[in-house]
């Protein structure tokens, strides 16, 4: 499957560093799977406003090509002014809901404090939900004291906690092989 790992920011390195240790993970399941890191801070983004696909520059296009040809995605976003931050908001406004619909997904996220994890609940679950995205239960939320001043990840917990939810990922992705879509 190709599993597209999507860090939704265009700022900071935490949540690129918990793409990087999911990835390994990833690579350690039975199965093969192709991955690829999706940047967001890579992409010259357009402000979504409703006009058709094609007519974004190529840079959208082909970041939306990606998100559309995947077949599995790790979502990562951090937690702004107790929010999912508008540029990956922007992203799902330029994808098709079609294009996700019962594909599998986990989410990490990260915050300044411990009760930020309910951006994930209250604003990104039903962003998926409404695209009939497969989310898995177990999603990872982590704060500052997870990670060194250097931005490594140092939580030993974190590590089996993203370990545990990549072998939940990838059952999930063994149920949506079996699924015919009715798109």
């Amino acid at each position: 499957m190709k599993i597209l790992l999507l860090n939704g920011t265009i700022v900071g390195k935490k949540t690129r560093t918990l793409l990087d240790e999911i990835e390994k993970y990833i690579q350690q399941l039975p199965t093969d799977h192709t991955t690829k890191i999706v940047d967001l801070e890579n992409y010259e983004l357009q402000f979504v406003d409703g006009r058709p696909a094609e007519e974004y520059n190529d840079d959208m296009k082909r970041l939306i090509h990606e998100i559309e040809e995947a077949d599995a995605y790790v979502i990562a976003t951090p937690v702004f002014q107790g929010s999912i931050p508008g540029t990956l908001k922007n992203v799902f406004d330029a994808v098709s809901p079609l294009a996700m619909r019962y594909k599998p997904v986990s989410i990490v996220a990260n915050g300044g404090t411990l009760q930020h994890h309910l951006v994930v609940e209250n604003q990104l679950k039903p962003i998926l939900n409404y695209f009939r995205c497969m989310v898995t239960p177990n999603y990872v939320y982590t704060h500052t004291n997870h990670f060194s001043t250097q931005g490594e990840l140092i939580d030993e917990d974190v590590r089996n906690r993203l370990k545990e939810m990549t072998v939940v990922f990838d059952q999930y992705m063994q149920m949506s092989r079996e699924l015919e879509p009715d798109k």
